[in-house]
């Protein structure tokens, strides 16, 4: 594999790494199986791509898309908690929604930004780099993503962080300590979705444009990140476990990139989803194989 698509391959795994944040919210932390995730991220590259191709600000467009990110997250956790409609199901509700909310959006299938500034071409602009275009932008997305590692890091350390994570863990334990499980689910759908959001915004300015496909298949993605990065790296403070998934994100796309750029397995770009498949049932099957080479041993019994 080429030095360019290994840059390629780190370049879209920080960017998913964030929507592997994003599901280990909503996941881990607050117990809550989201496929809002798949339209989030659309939405997010949507938004973005529309407003910078009008003109706006590509920083405001960035923010303006994590905002409509955390909506989308915030209505789904407002179906389950004050229309008591069952998590996943409103959640997939929320997904089929913004399919059409994405179309009206973009006013069509794509929106292409291939002539129009990116938050790349703005803080790298090609007379001041004097590094390869593939080399800086993936360093400039490892800094975004240690910022957004540190401040989840931070949150989750905070009264309303531990608040947060109580609700996933014991909801009726966490209502008995007055915590408002509610509102905890609601912050915590709008936080996780907001990200995801904000990875389709960076998404669709790395790639030259939005799609409306470009959301298919988002949560696998991010699901494998989680358990990839929680099998090689496990470990029970939260800390550590961002790390992991980070981690797991950037592994999960260059073990693609490895297989479709690998000419003696005969691997095509349209076996892309048969490799995404094979990849998650092995991260699927790797916490249990791991389980028994490697048995805890019982202290003292």
């Amino acid at each position: 594999m080429s030095l360019f698509s290994m840059m390629g391959a780190l370049e879209i795994g920080l960017i998913f790494s964030l929507v592997a944040l994003g599901v280990l919210i909503s996941f881990r932390i607050l117990n809550f199986p989201d496929l809002t995730v798949d339209g989030s991220f659309a939405l997010g590259g949507a938004v973005a791509a529309t407003l910078i191709a009008g003109g706006t600000n590509p920083f405001a467009a960035t923010v303006a898309a994590m905002a409509a990110g955390a909506l989308a997250g915030f209505i789904t956790g407002w179906l389950n908690v004050r229309l008591k409609i069952m998590d996943l199901l409103a959640s997939i509700l929320m997904m089929i929604a913004l399919y059409s909310v994405n179309l009206r959006v973009m006013g069509a299938p794509n929106v292409p930004l291939i002539t129009s500034p990116t938050v790349f071409t703005m803080l790298l602009p090609d007379n001041v780099s004097w590094l390869p275009d593939y080399v800086t932008r993936p360093l400039l997305l490892l800094g975004v993503v240690i910022v957004v590692k540190l401040g989840l890091d931070y949150f989750f350390l905070s009264q309303q962080g531990l608040a947060m994570r109580s609700t996933g863990a014991n909801s009726r334990m966490a209502r008995a300590q007055g915590v408002n499980t509610g509102h905890e689910i609601l912050a915590g759908m709008a936080l996780s979705n907001a990200l995801v959001a904000l990875a389709g915004a960076l998404f669709a300015q790395s790639q030259g444009g939005a799609d409306i496909s470009m959301g298919i298949g988002t949560i696998v993605i991010g699901l494998a990140a989680v358990i990839i990065g929680e099998t090689i790296l496990p470990a029970r403070r939260l800390i550590l476990t961002t790390l992991a998934v980070v981690v797991g994100a950037v592994l999960y796309r260059f073990f693609i990139a490895l297989a479709l750029n690998s000419d003696f397995i005969g691997l095509k770009a349209q076996d892309l989803n048969l490799v995404t498949a094979l990849l998650v049932a092995v991260a699927l099957v790797l916490p249990a194989t791991r389980r028994k080479l490697f048995p805890r041993k019982n202290g003292g019994a």
